[in-house]
């Protein structure tokens, strides 16, 4: 069945009416082809649901609420990437995979080493175009809750973010990182809330990573990794501690 994220104020809980507009109604009518009685999955970023389709019309569809699923594919542990401003297929094609890889936030960073810098006047455009993005990946995999992509913000302003997270890491190429740090971070179950910095192409300047205060530097292995590459190896670390490790 298709899966579709709605927002929980189209949702009357007691009546168990959904009503779907815009590009879903549009993808479940024209795309899809479907009709009155047929099911899809339903997802309110807390809970998923199976509907039942009950009414289609050329602006909207609506759909009751049948059955609460039990499962939970989402990691124990929210993990945010913060990552130097890169290109523009770079960042979809890791907001993609970060998104079926567990993480909840992706956000863009204006550092000293970014090739690309931060257009005021298209970042809105830009964000919304990367939030369908992870709106399709989160639906994909089969995710209960979608990643949110955050408007790109200075370095500075990422700074402010540490006292809101339960550890603040940045990926690090300098050899005496201690990978093992990285390992017993993400399987402290007492974590609940991670930030990862990744930097640009160039790396992190060594004039942020002294603003780093309280930062845990990460080493992701004896190779370097591509900017792109970093945040999928770090993903895919935690849900393989988190989930499969013993």
């Amino acid at each position: 069945m298709q899966r579709y994220f709605v927002d929980k104020s189209t949702i009357d809980y007691q009546s168990k009416n959904v009503v779907l507009s815009g590009n879903d109604a549009y993808h479940i009518r024209v795309v899809m082809r479907m009709k009155i009685n047929d099911l899809i999955y339903l997802c309110d970023n807390e809970k998923s649901y199976i509907g039942k389709i009950t009414d289609i019309n050329e602006e909207q569809v609506t759909a009751m609420l049948t059955e609460e699923l039990d499962s939970n594919p989402e990691l124990d542990i929210e993990v945010t990437i913060a990552h130097g401003l890169v290109c523009r297929e770079k960042k979809e094609d890791t907001i993609q995979k970060i998104t079926q890889l567990g993480a909840v936030k992706y956000i863009p960073v204006q550092m000293k080493k970014s090739v690309v810098k931060i257009i005021k006047e298209k970042e809105q455009k830009q964000t919304e175009r990367l939030q369908k993005i992870a709106k399709e990946a989160s639906e994909q995999s089969h995710r209960i809750k979608e990643l949110e992509v955050v408007n790109p913000i200075l370095f500075n302003e990422l700074l402010k973010l540490k006292d809101s997270y339960d550890a603040c890491l940045y990926a690090s190429t300098v050899e005496d990182s201690n990978s093992v740090t990285f390992k017993k971070i993400i399987k402290d179950v007492n974590i609940k809330k991670i930030l990862v910095l990744v930097g640009p192409e160039a790396g992190i300047d060594k004039s942020e990573i002294e603003l780093l205060n309280g930062w845990i530097p990460i080493s992701l292995g004896p190779r370097i990794l591509r900017t792109e590459v970093a945040p999928l190896y770090i993903m895919s670390a935690i849900s393989y501690e988190r989930e499969l490790g013993e």
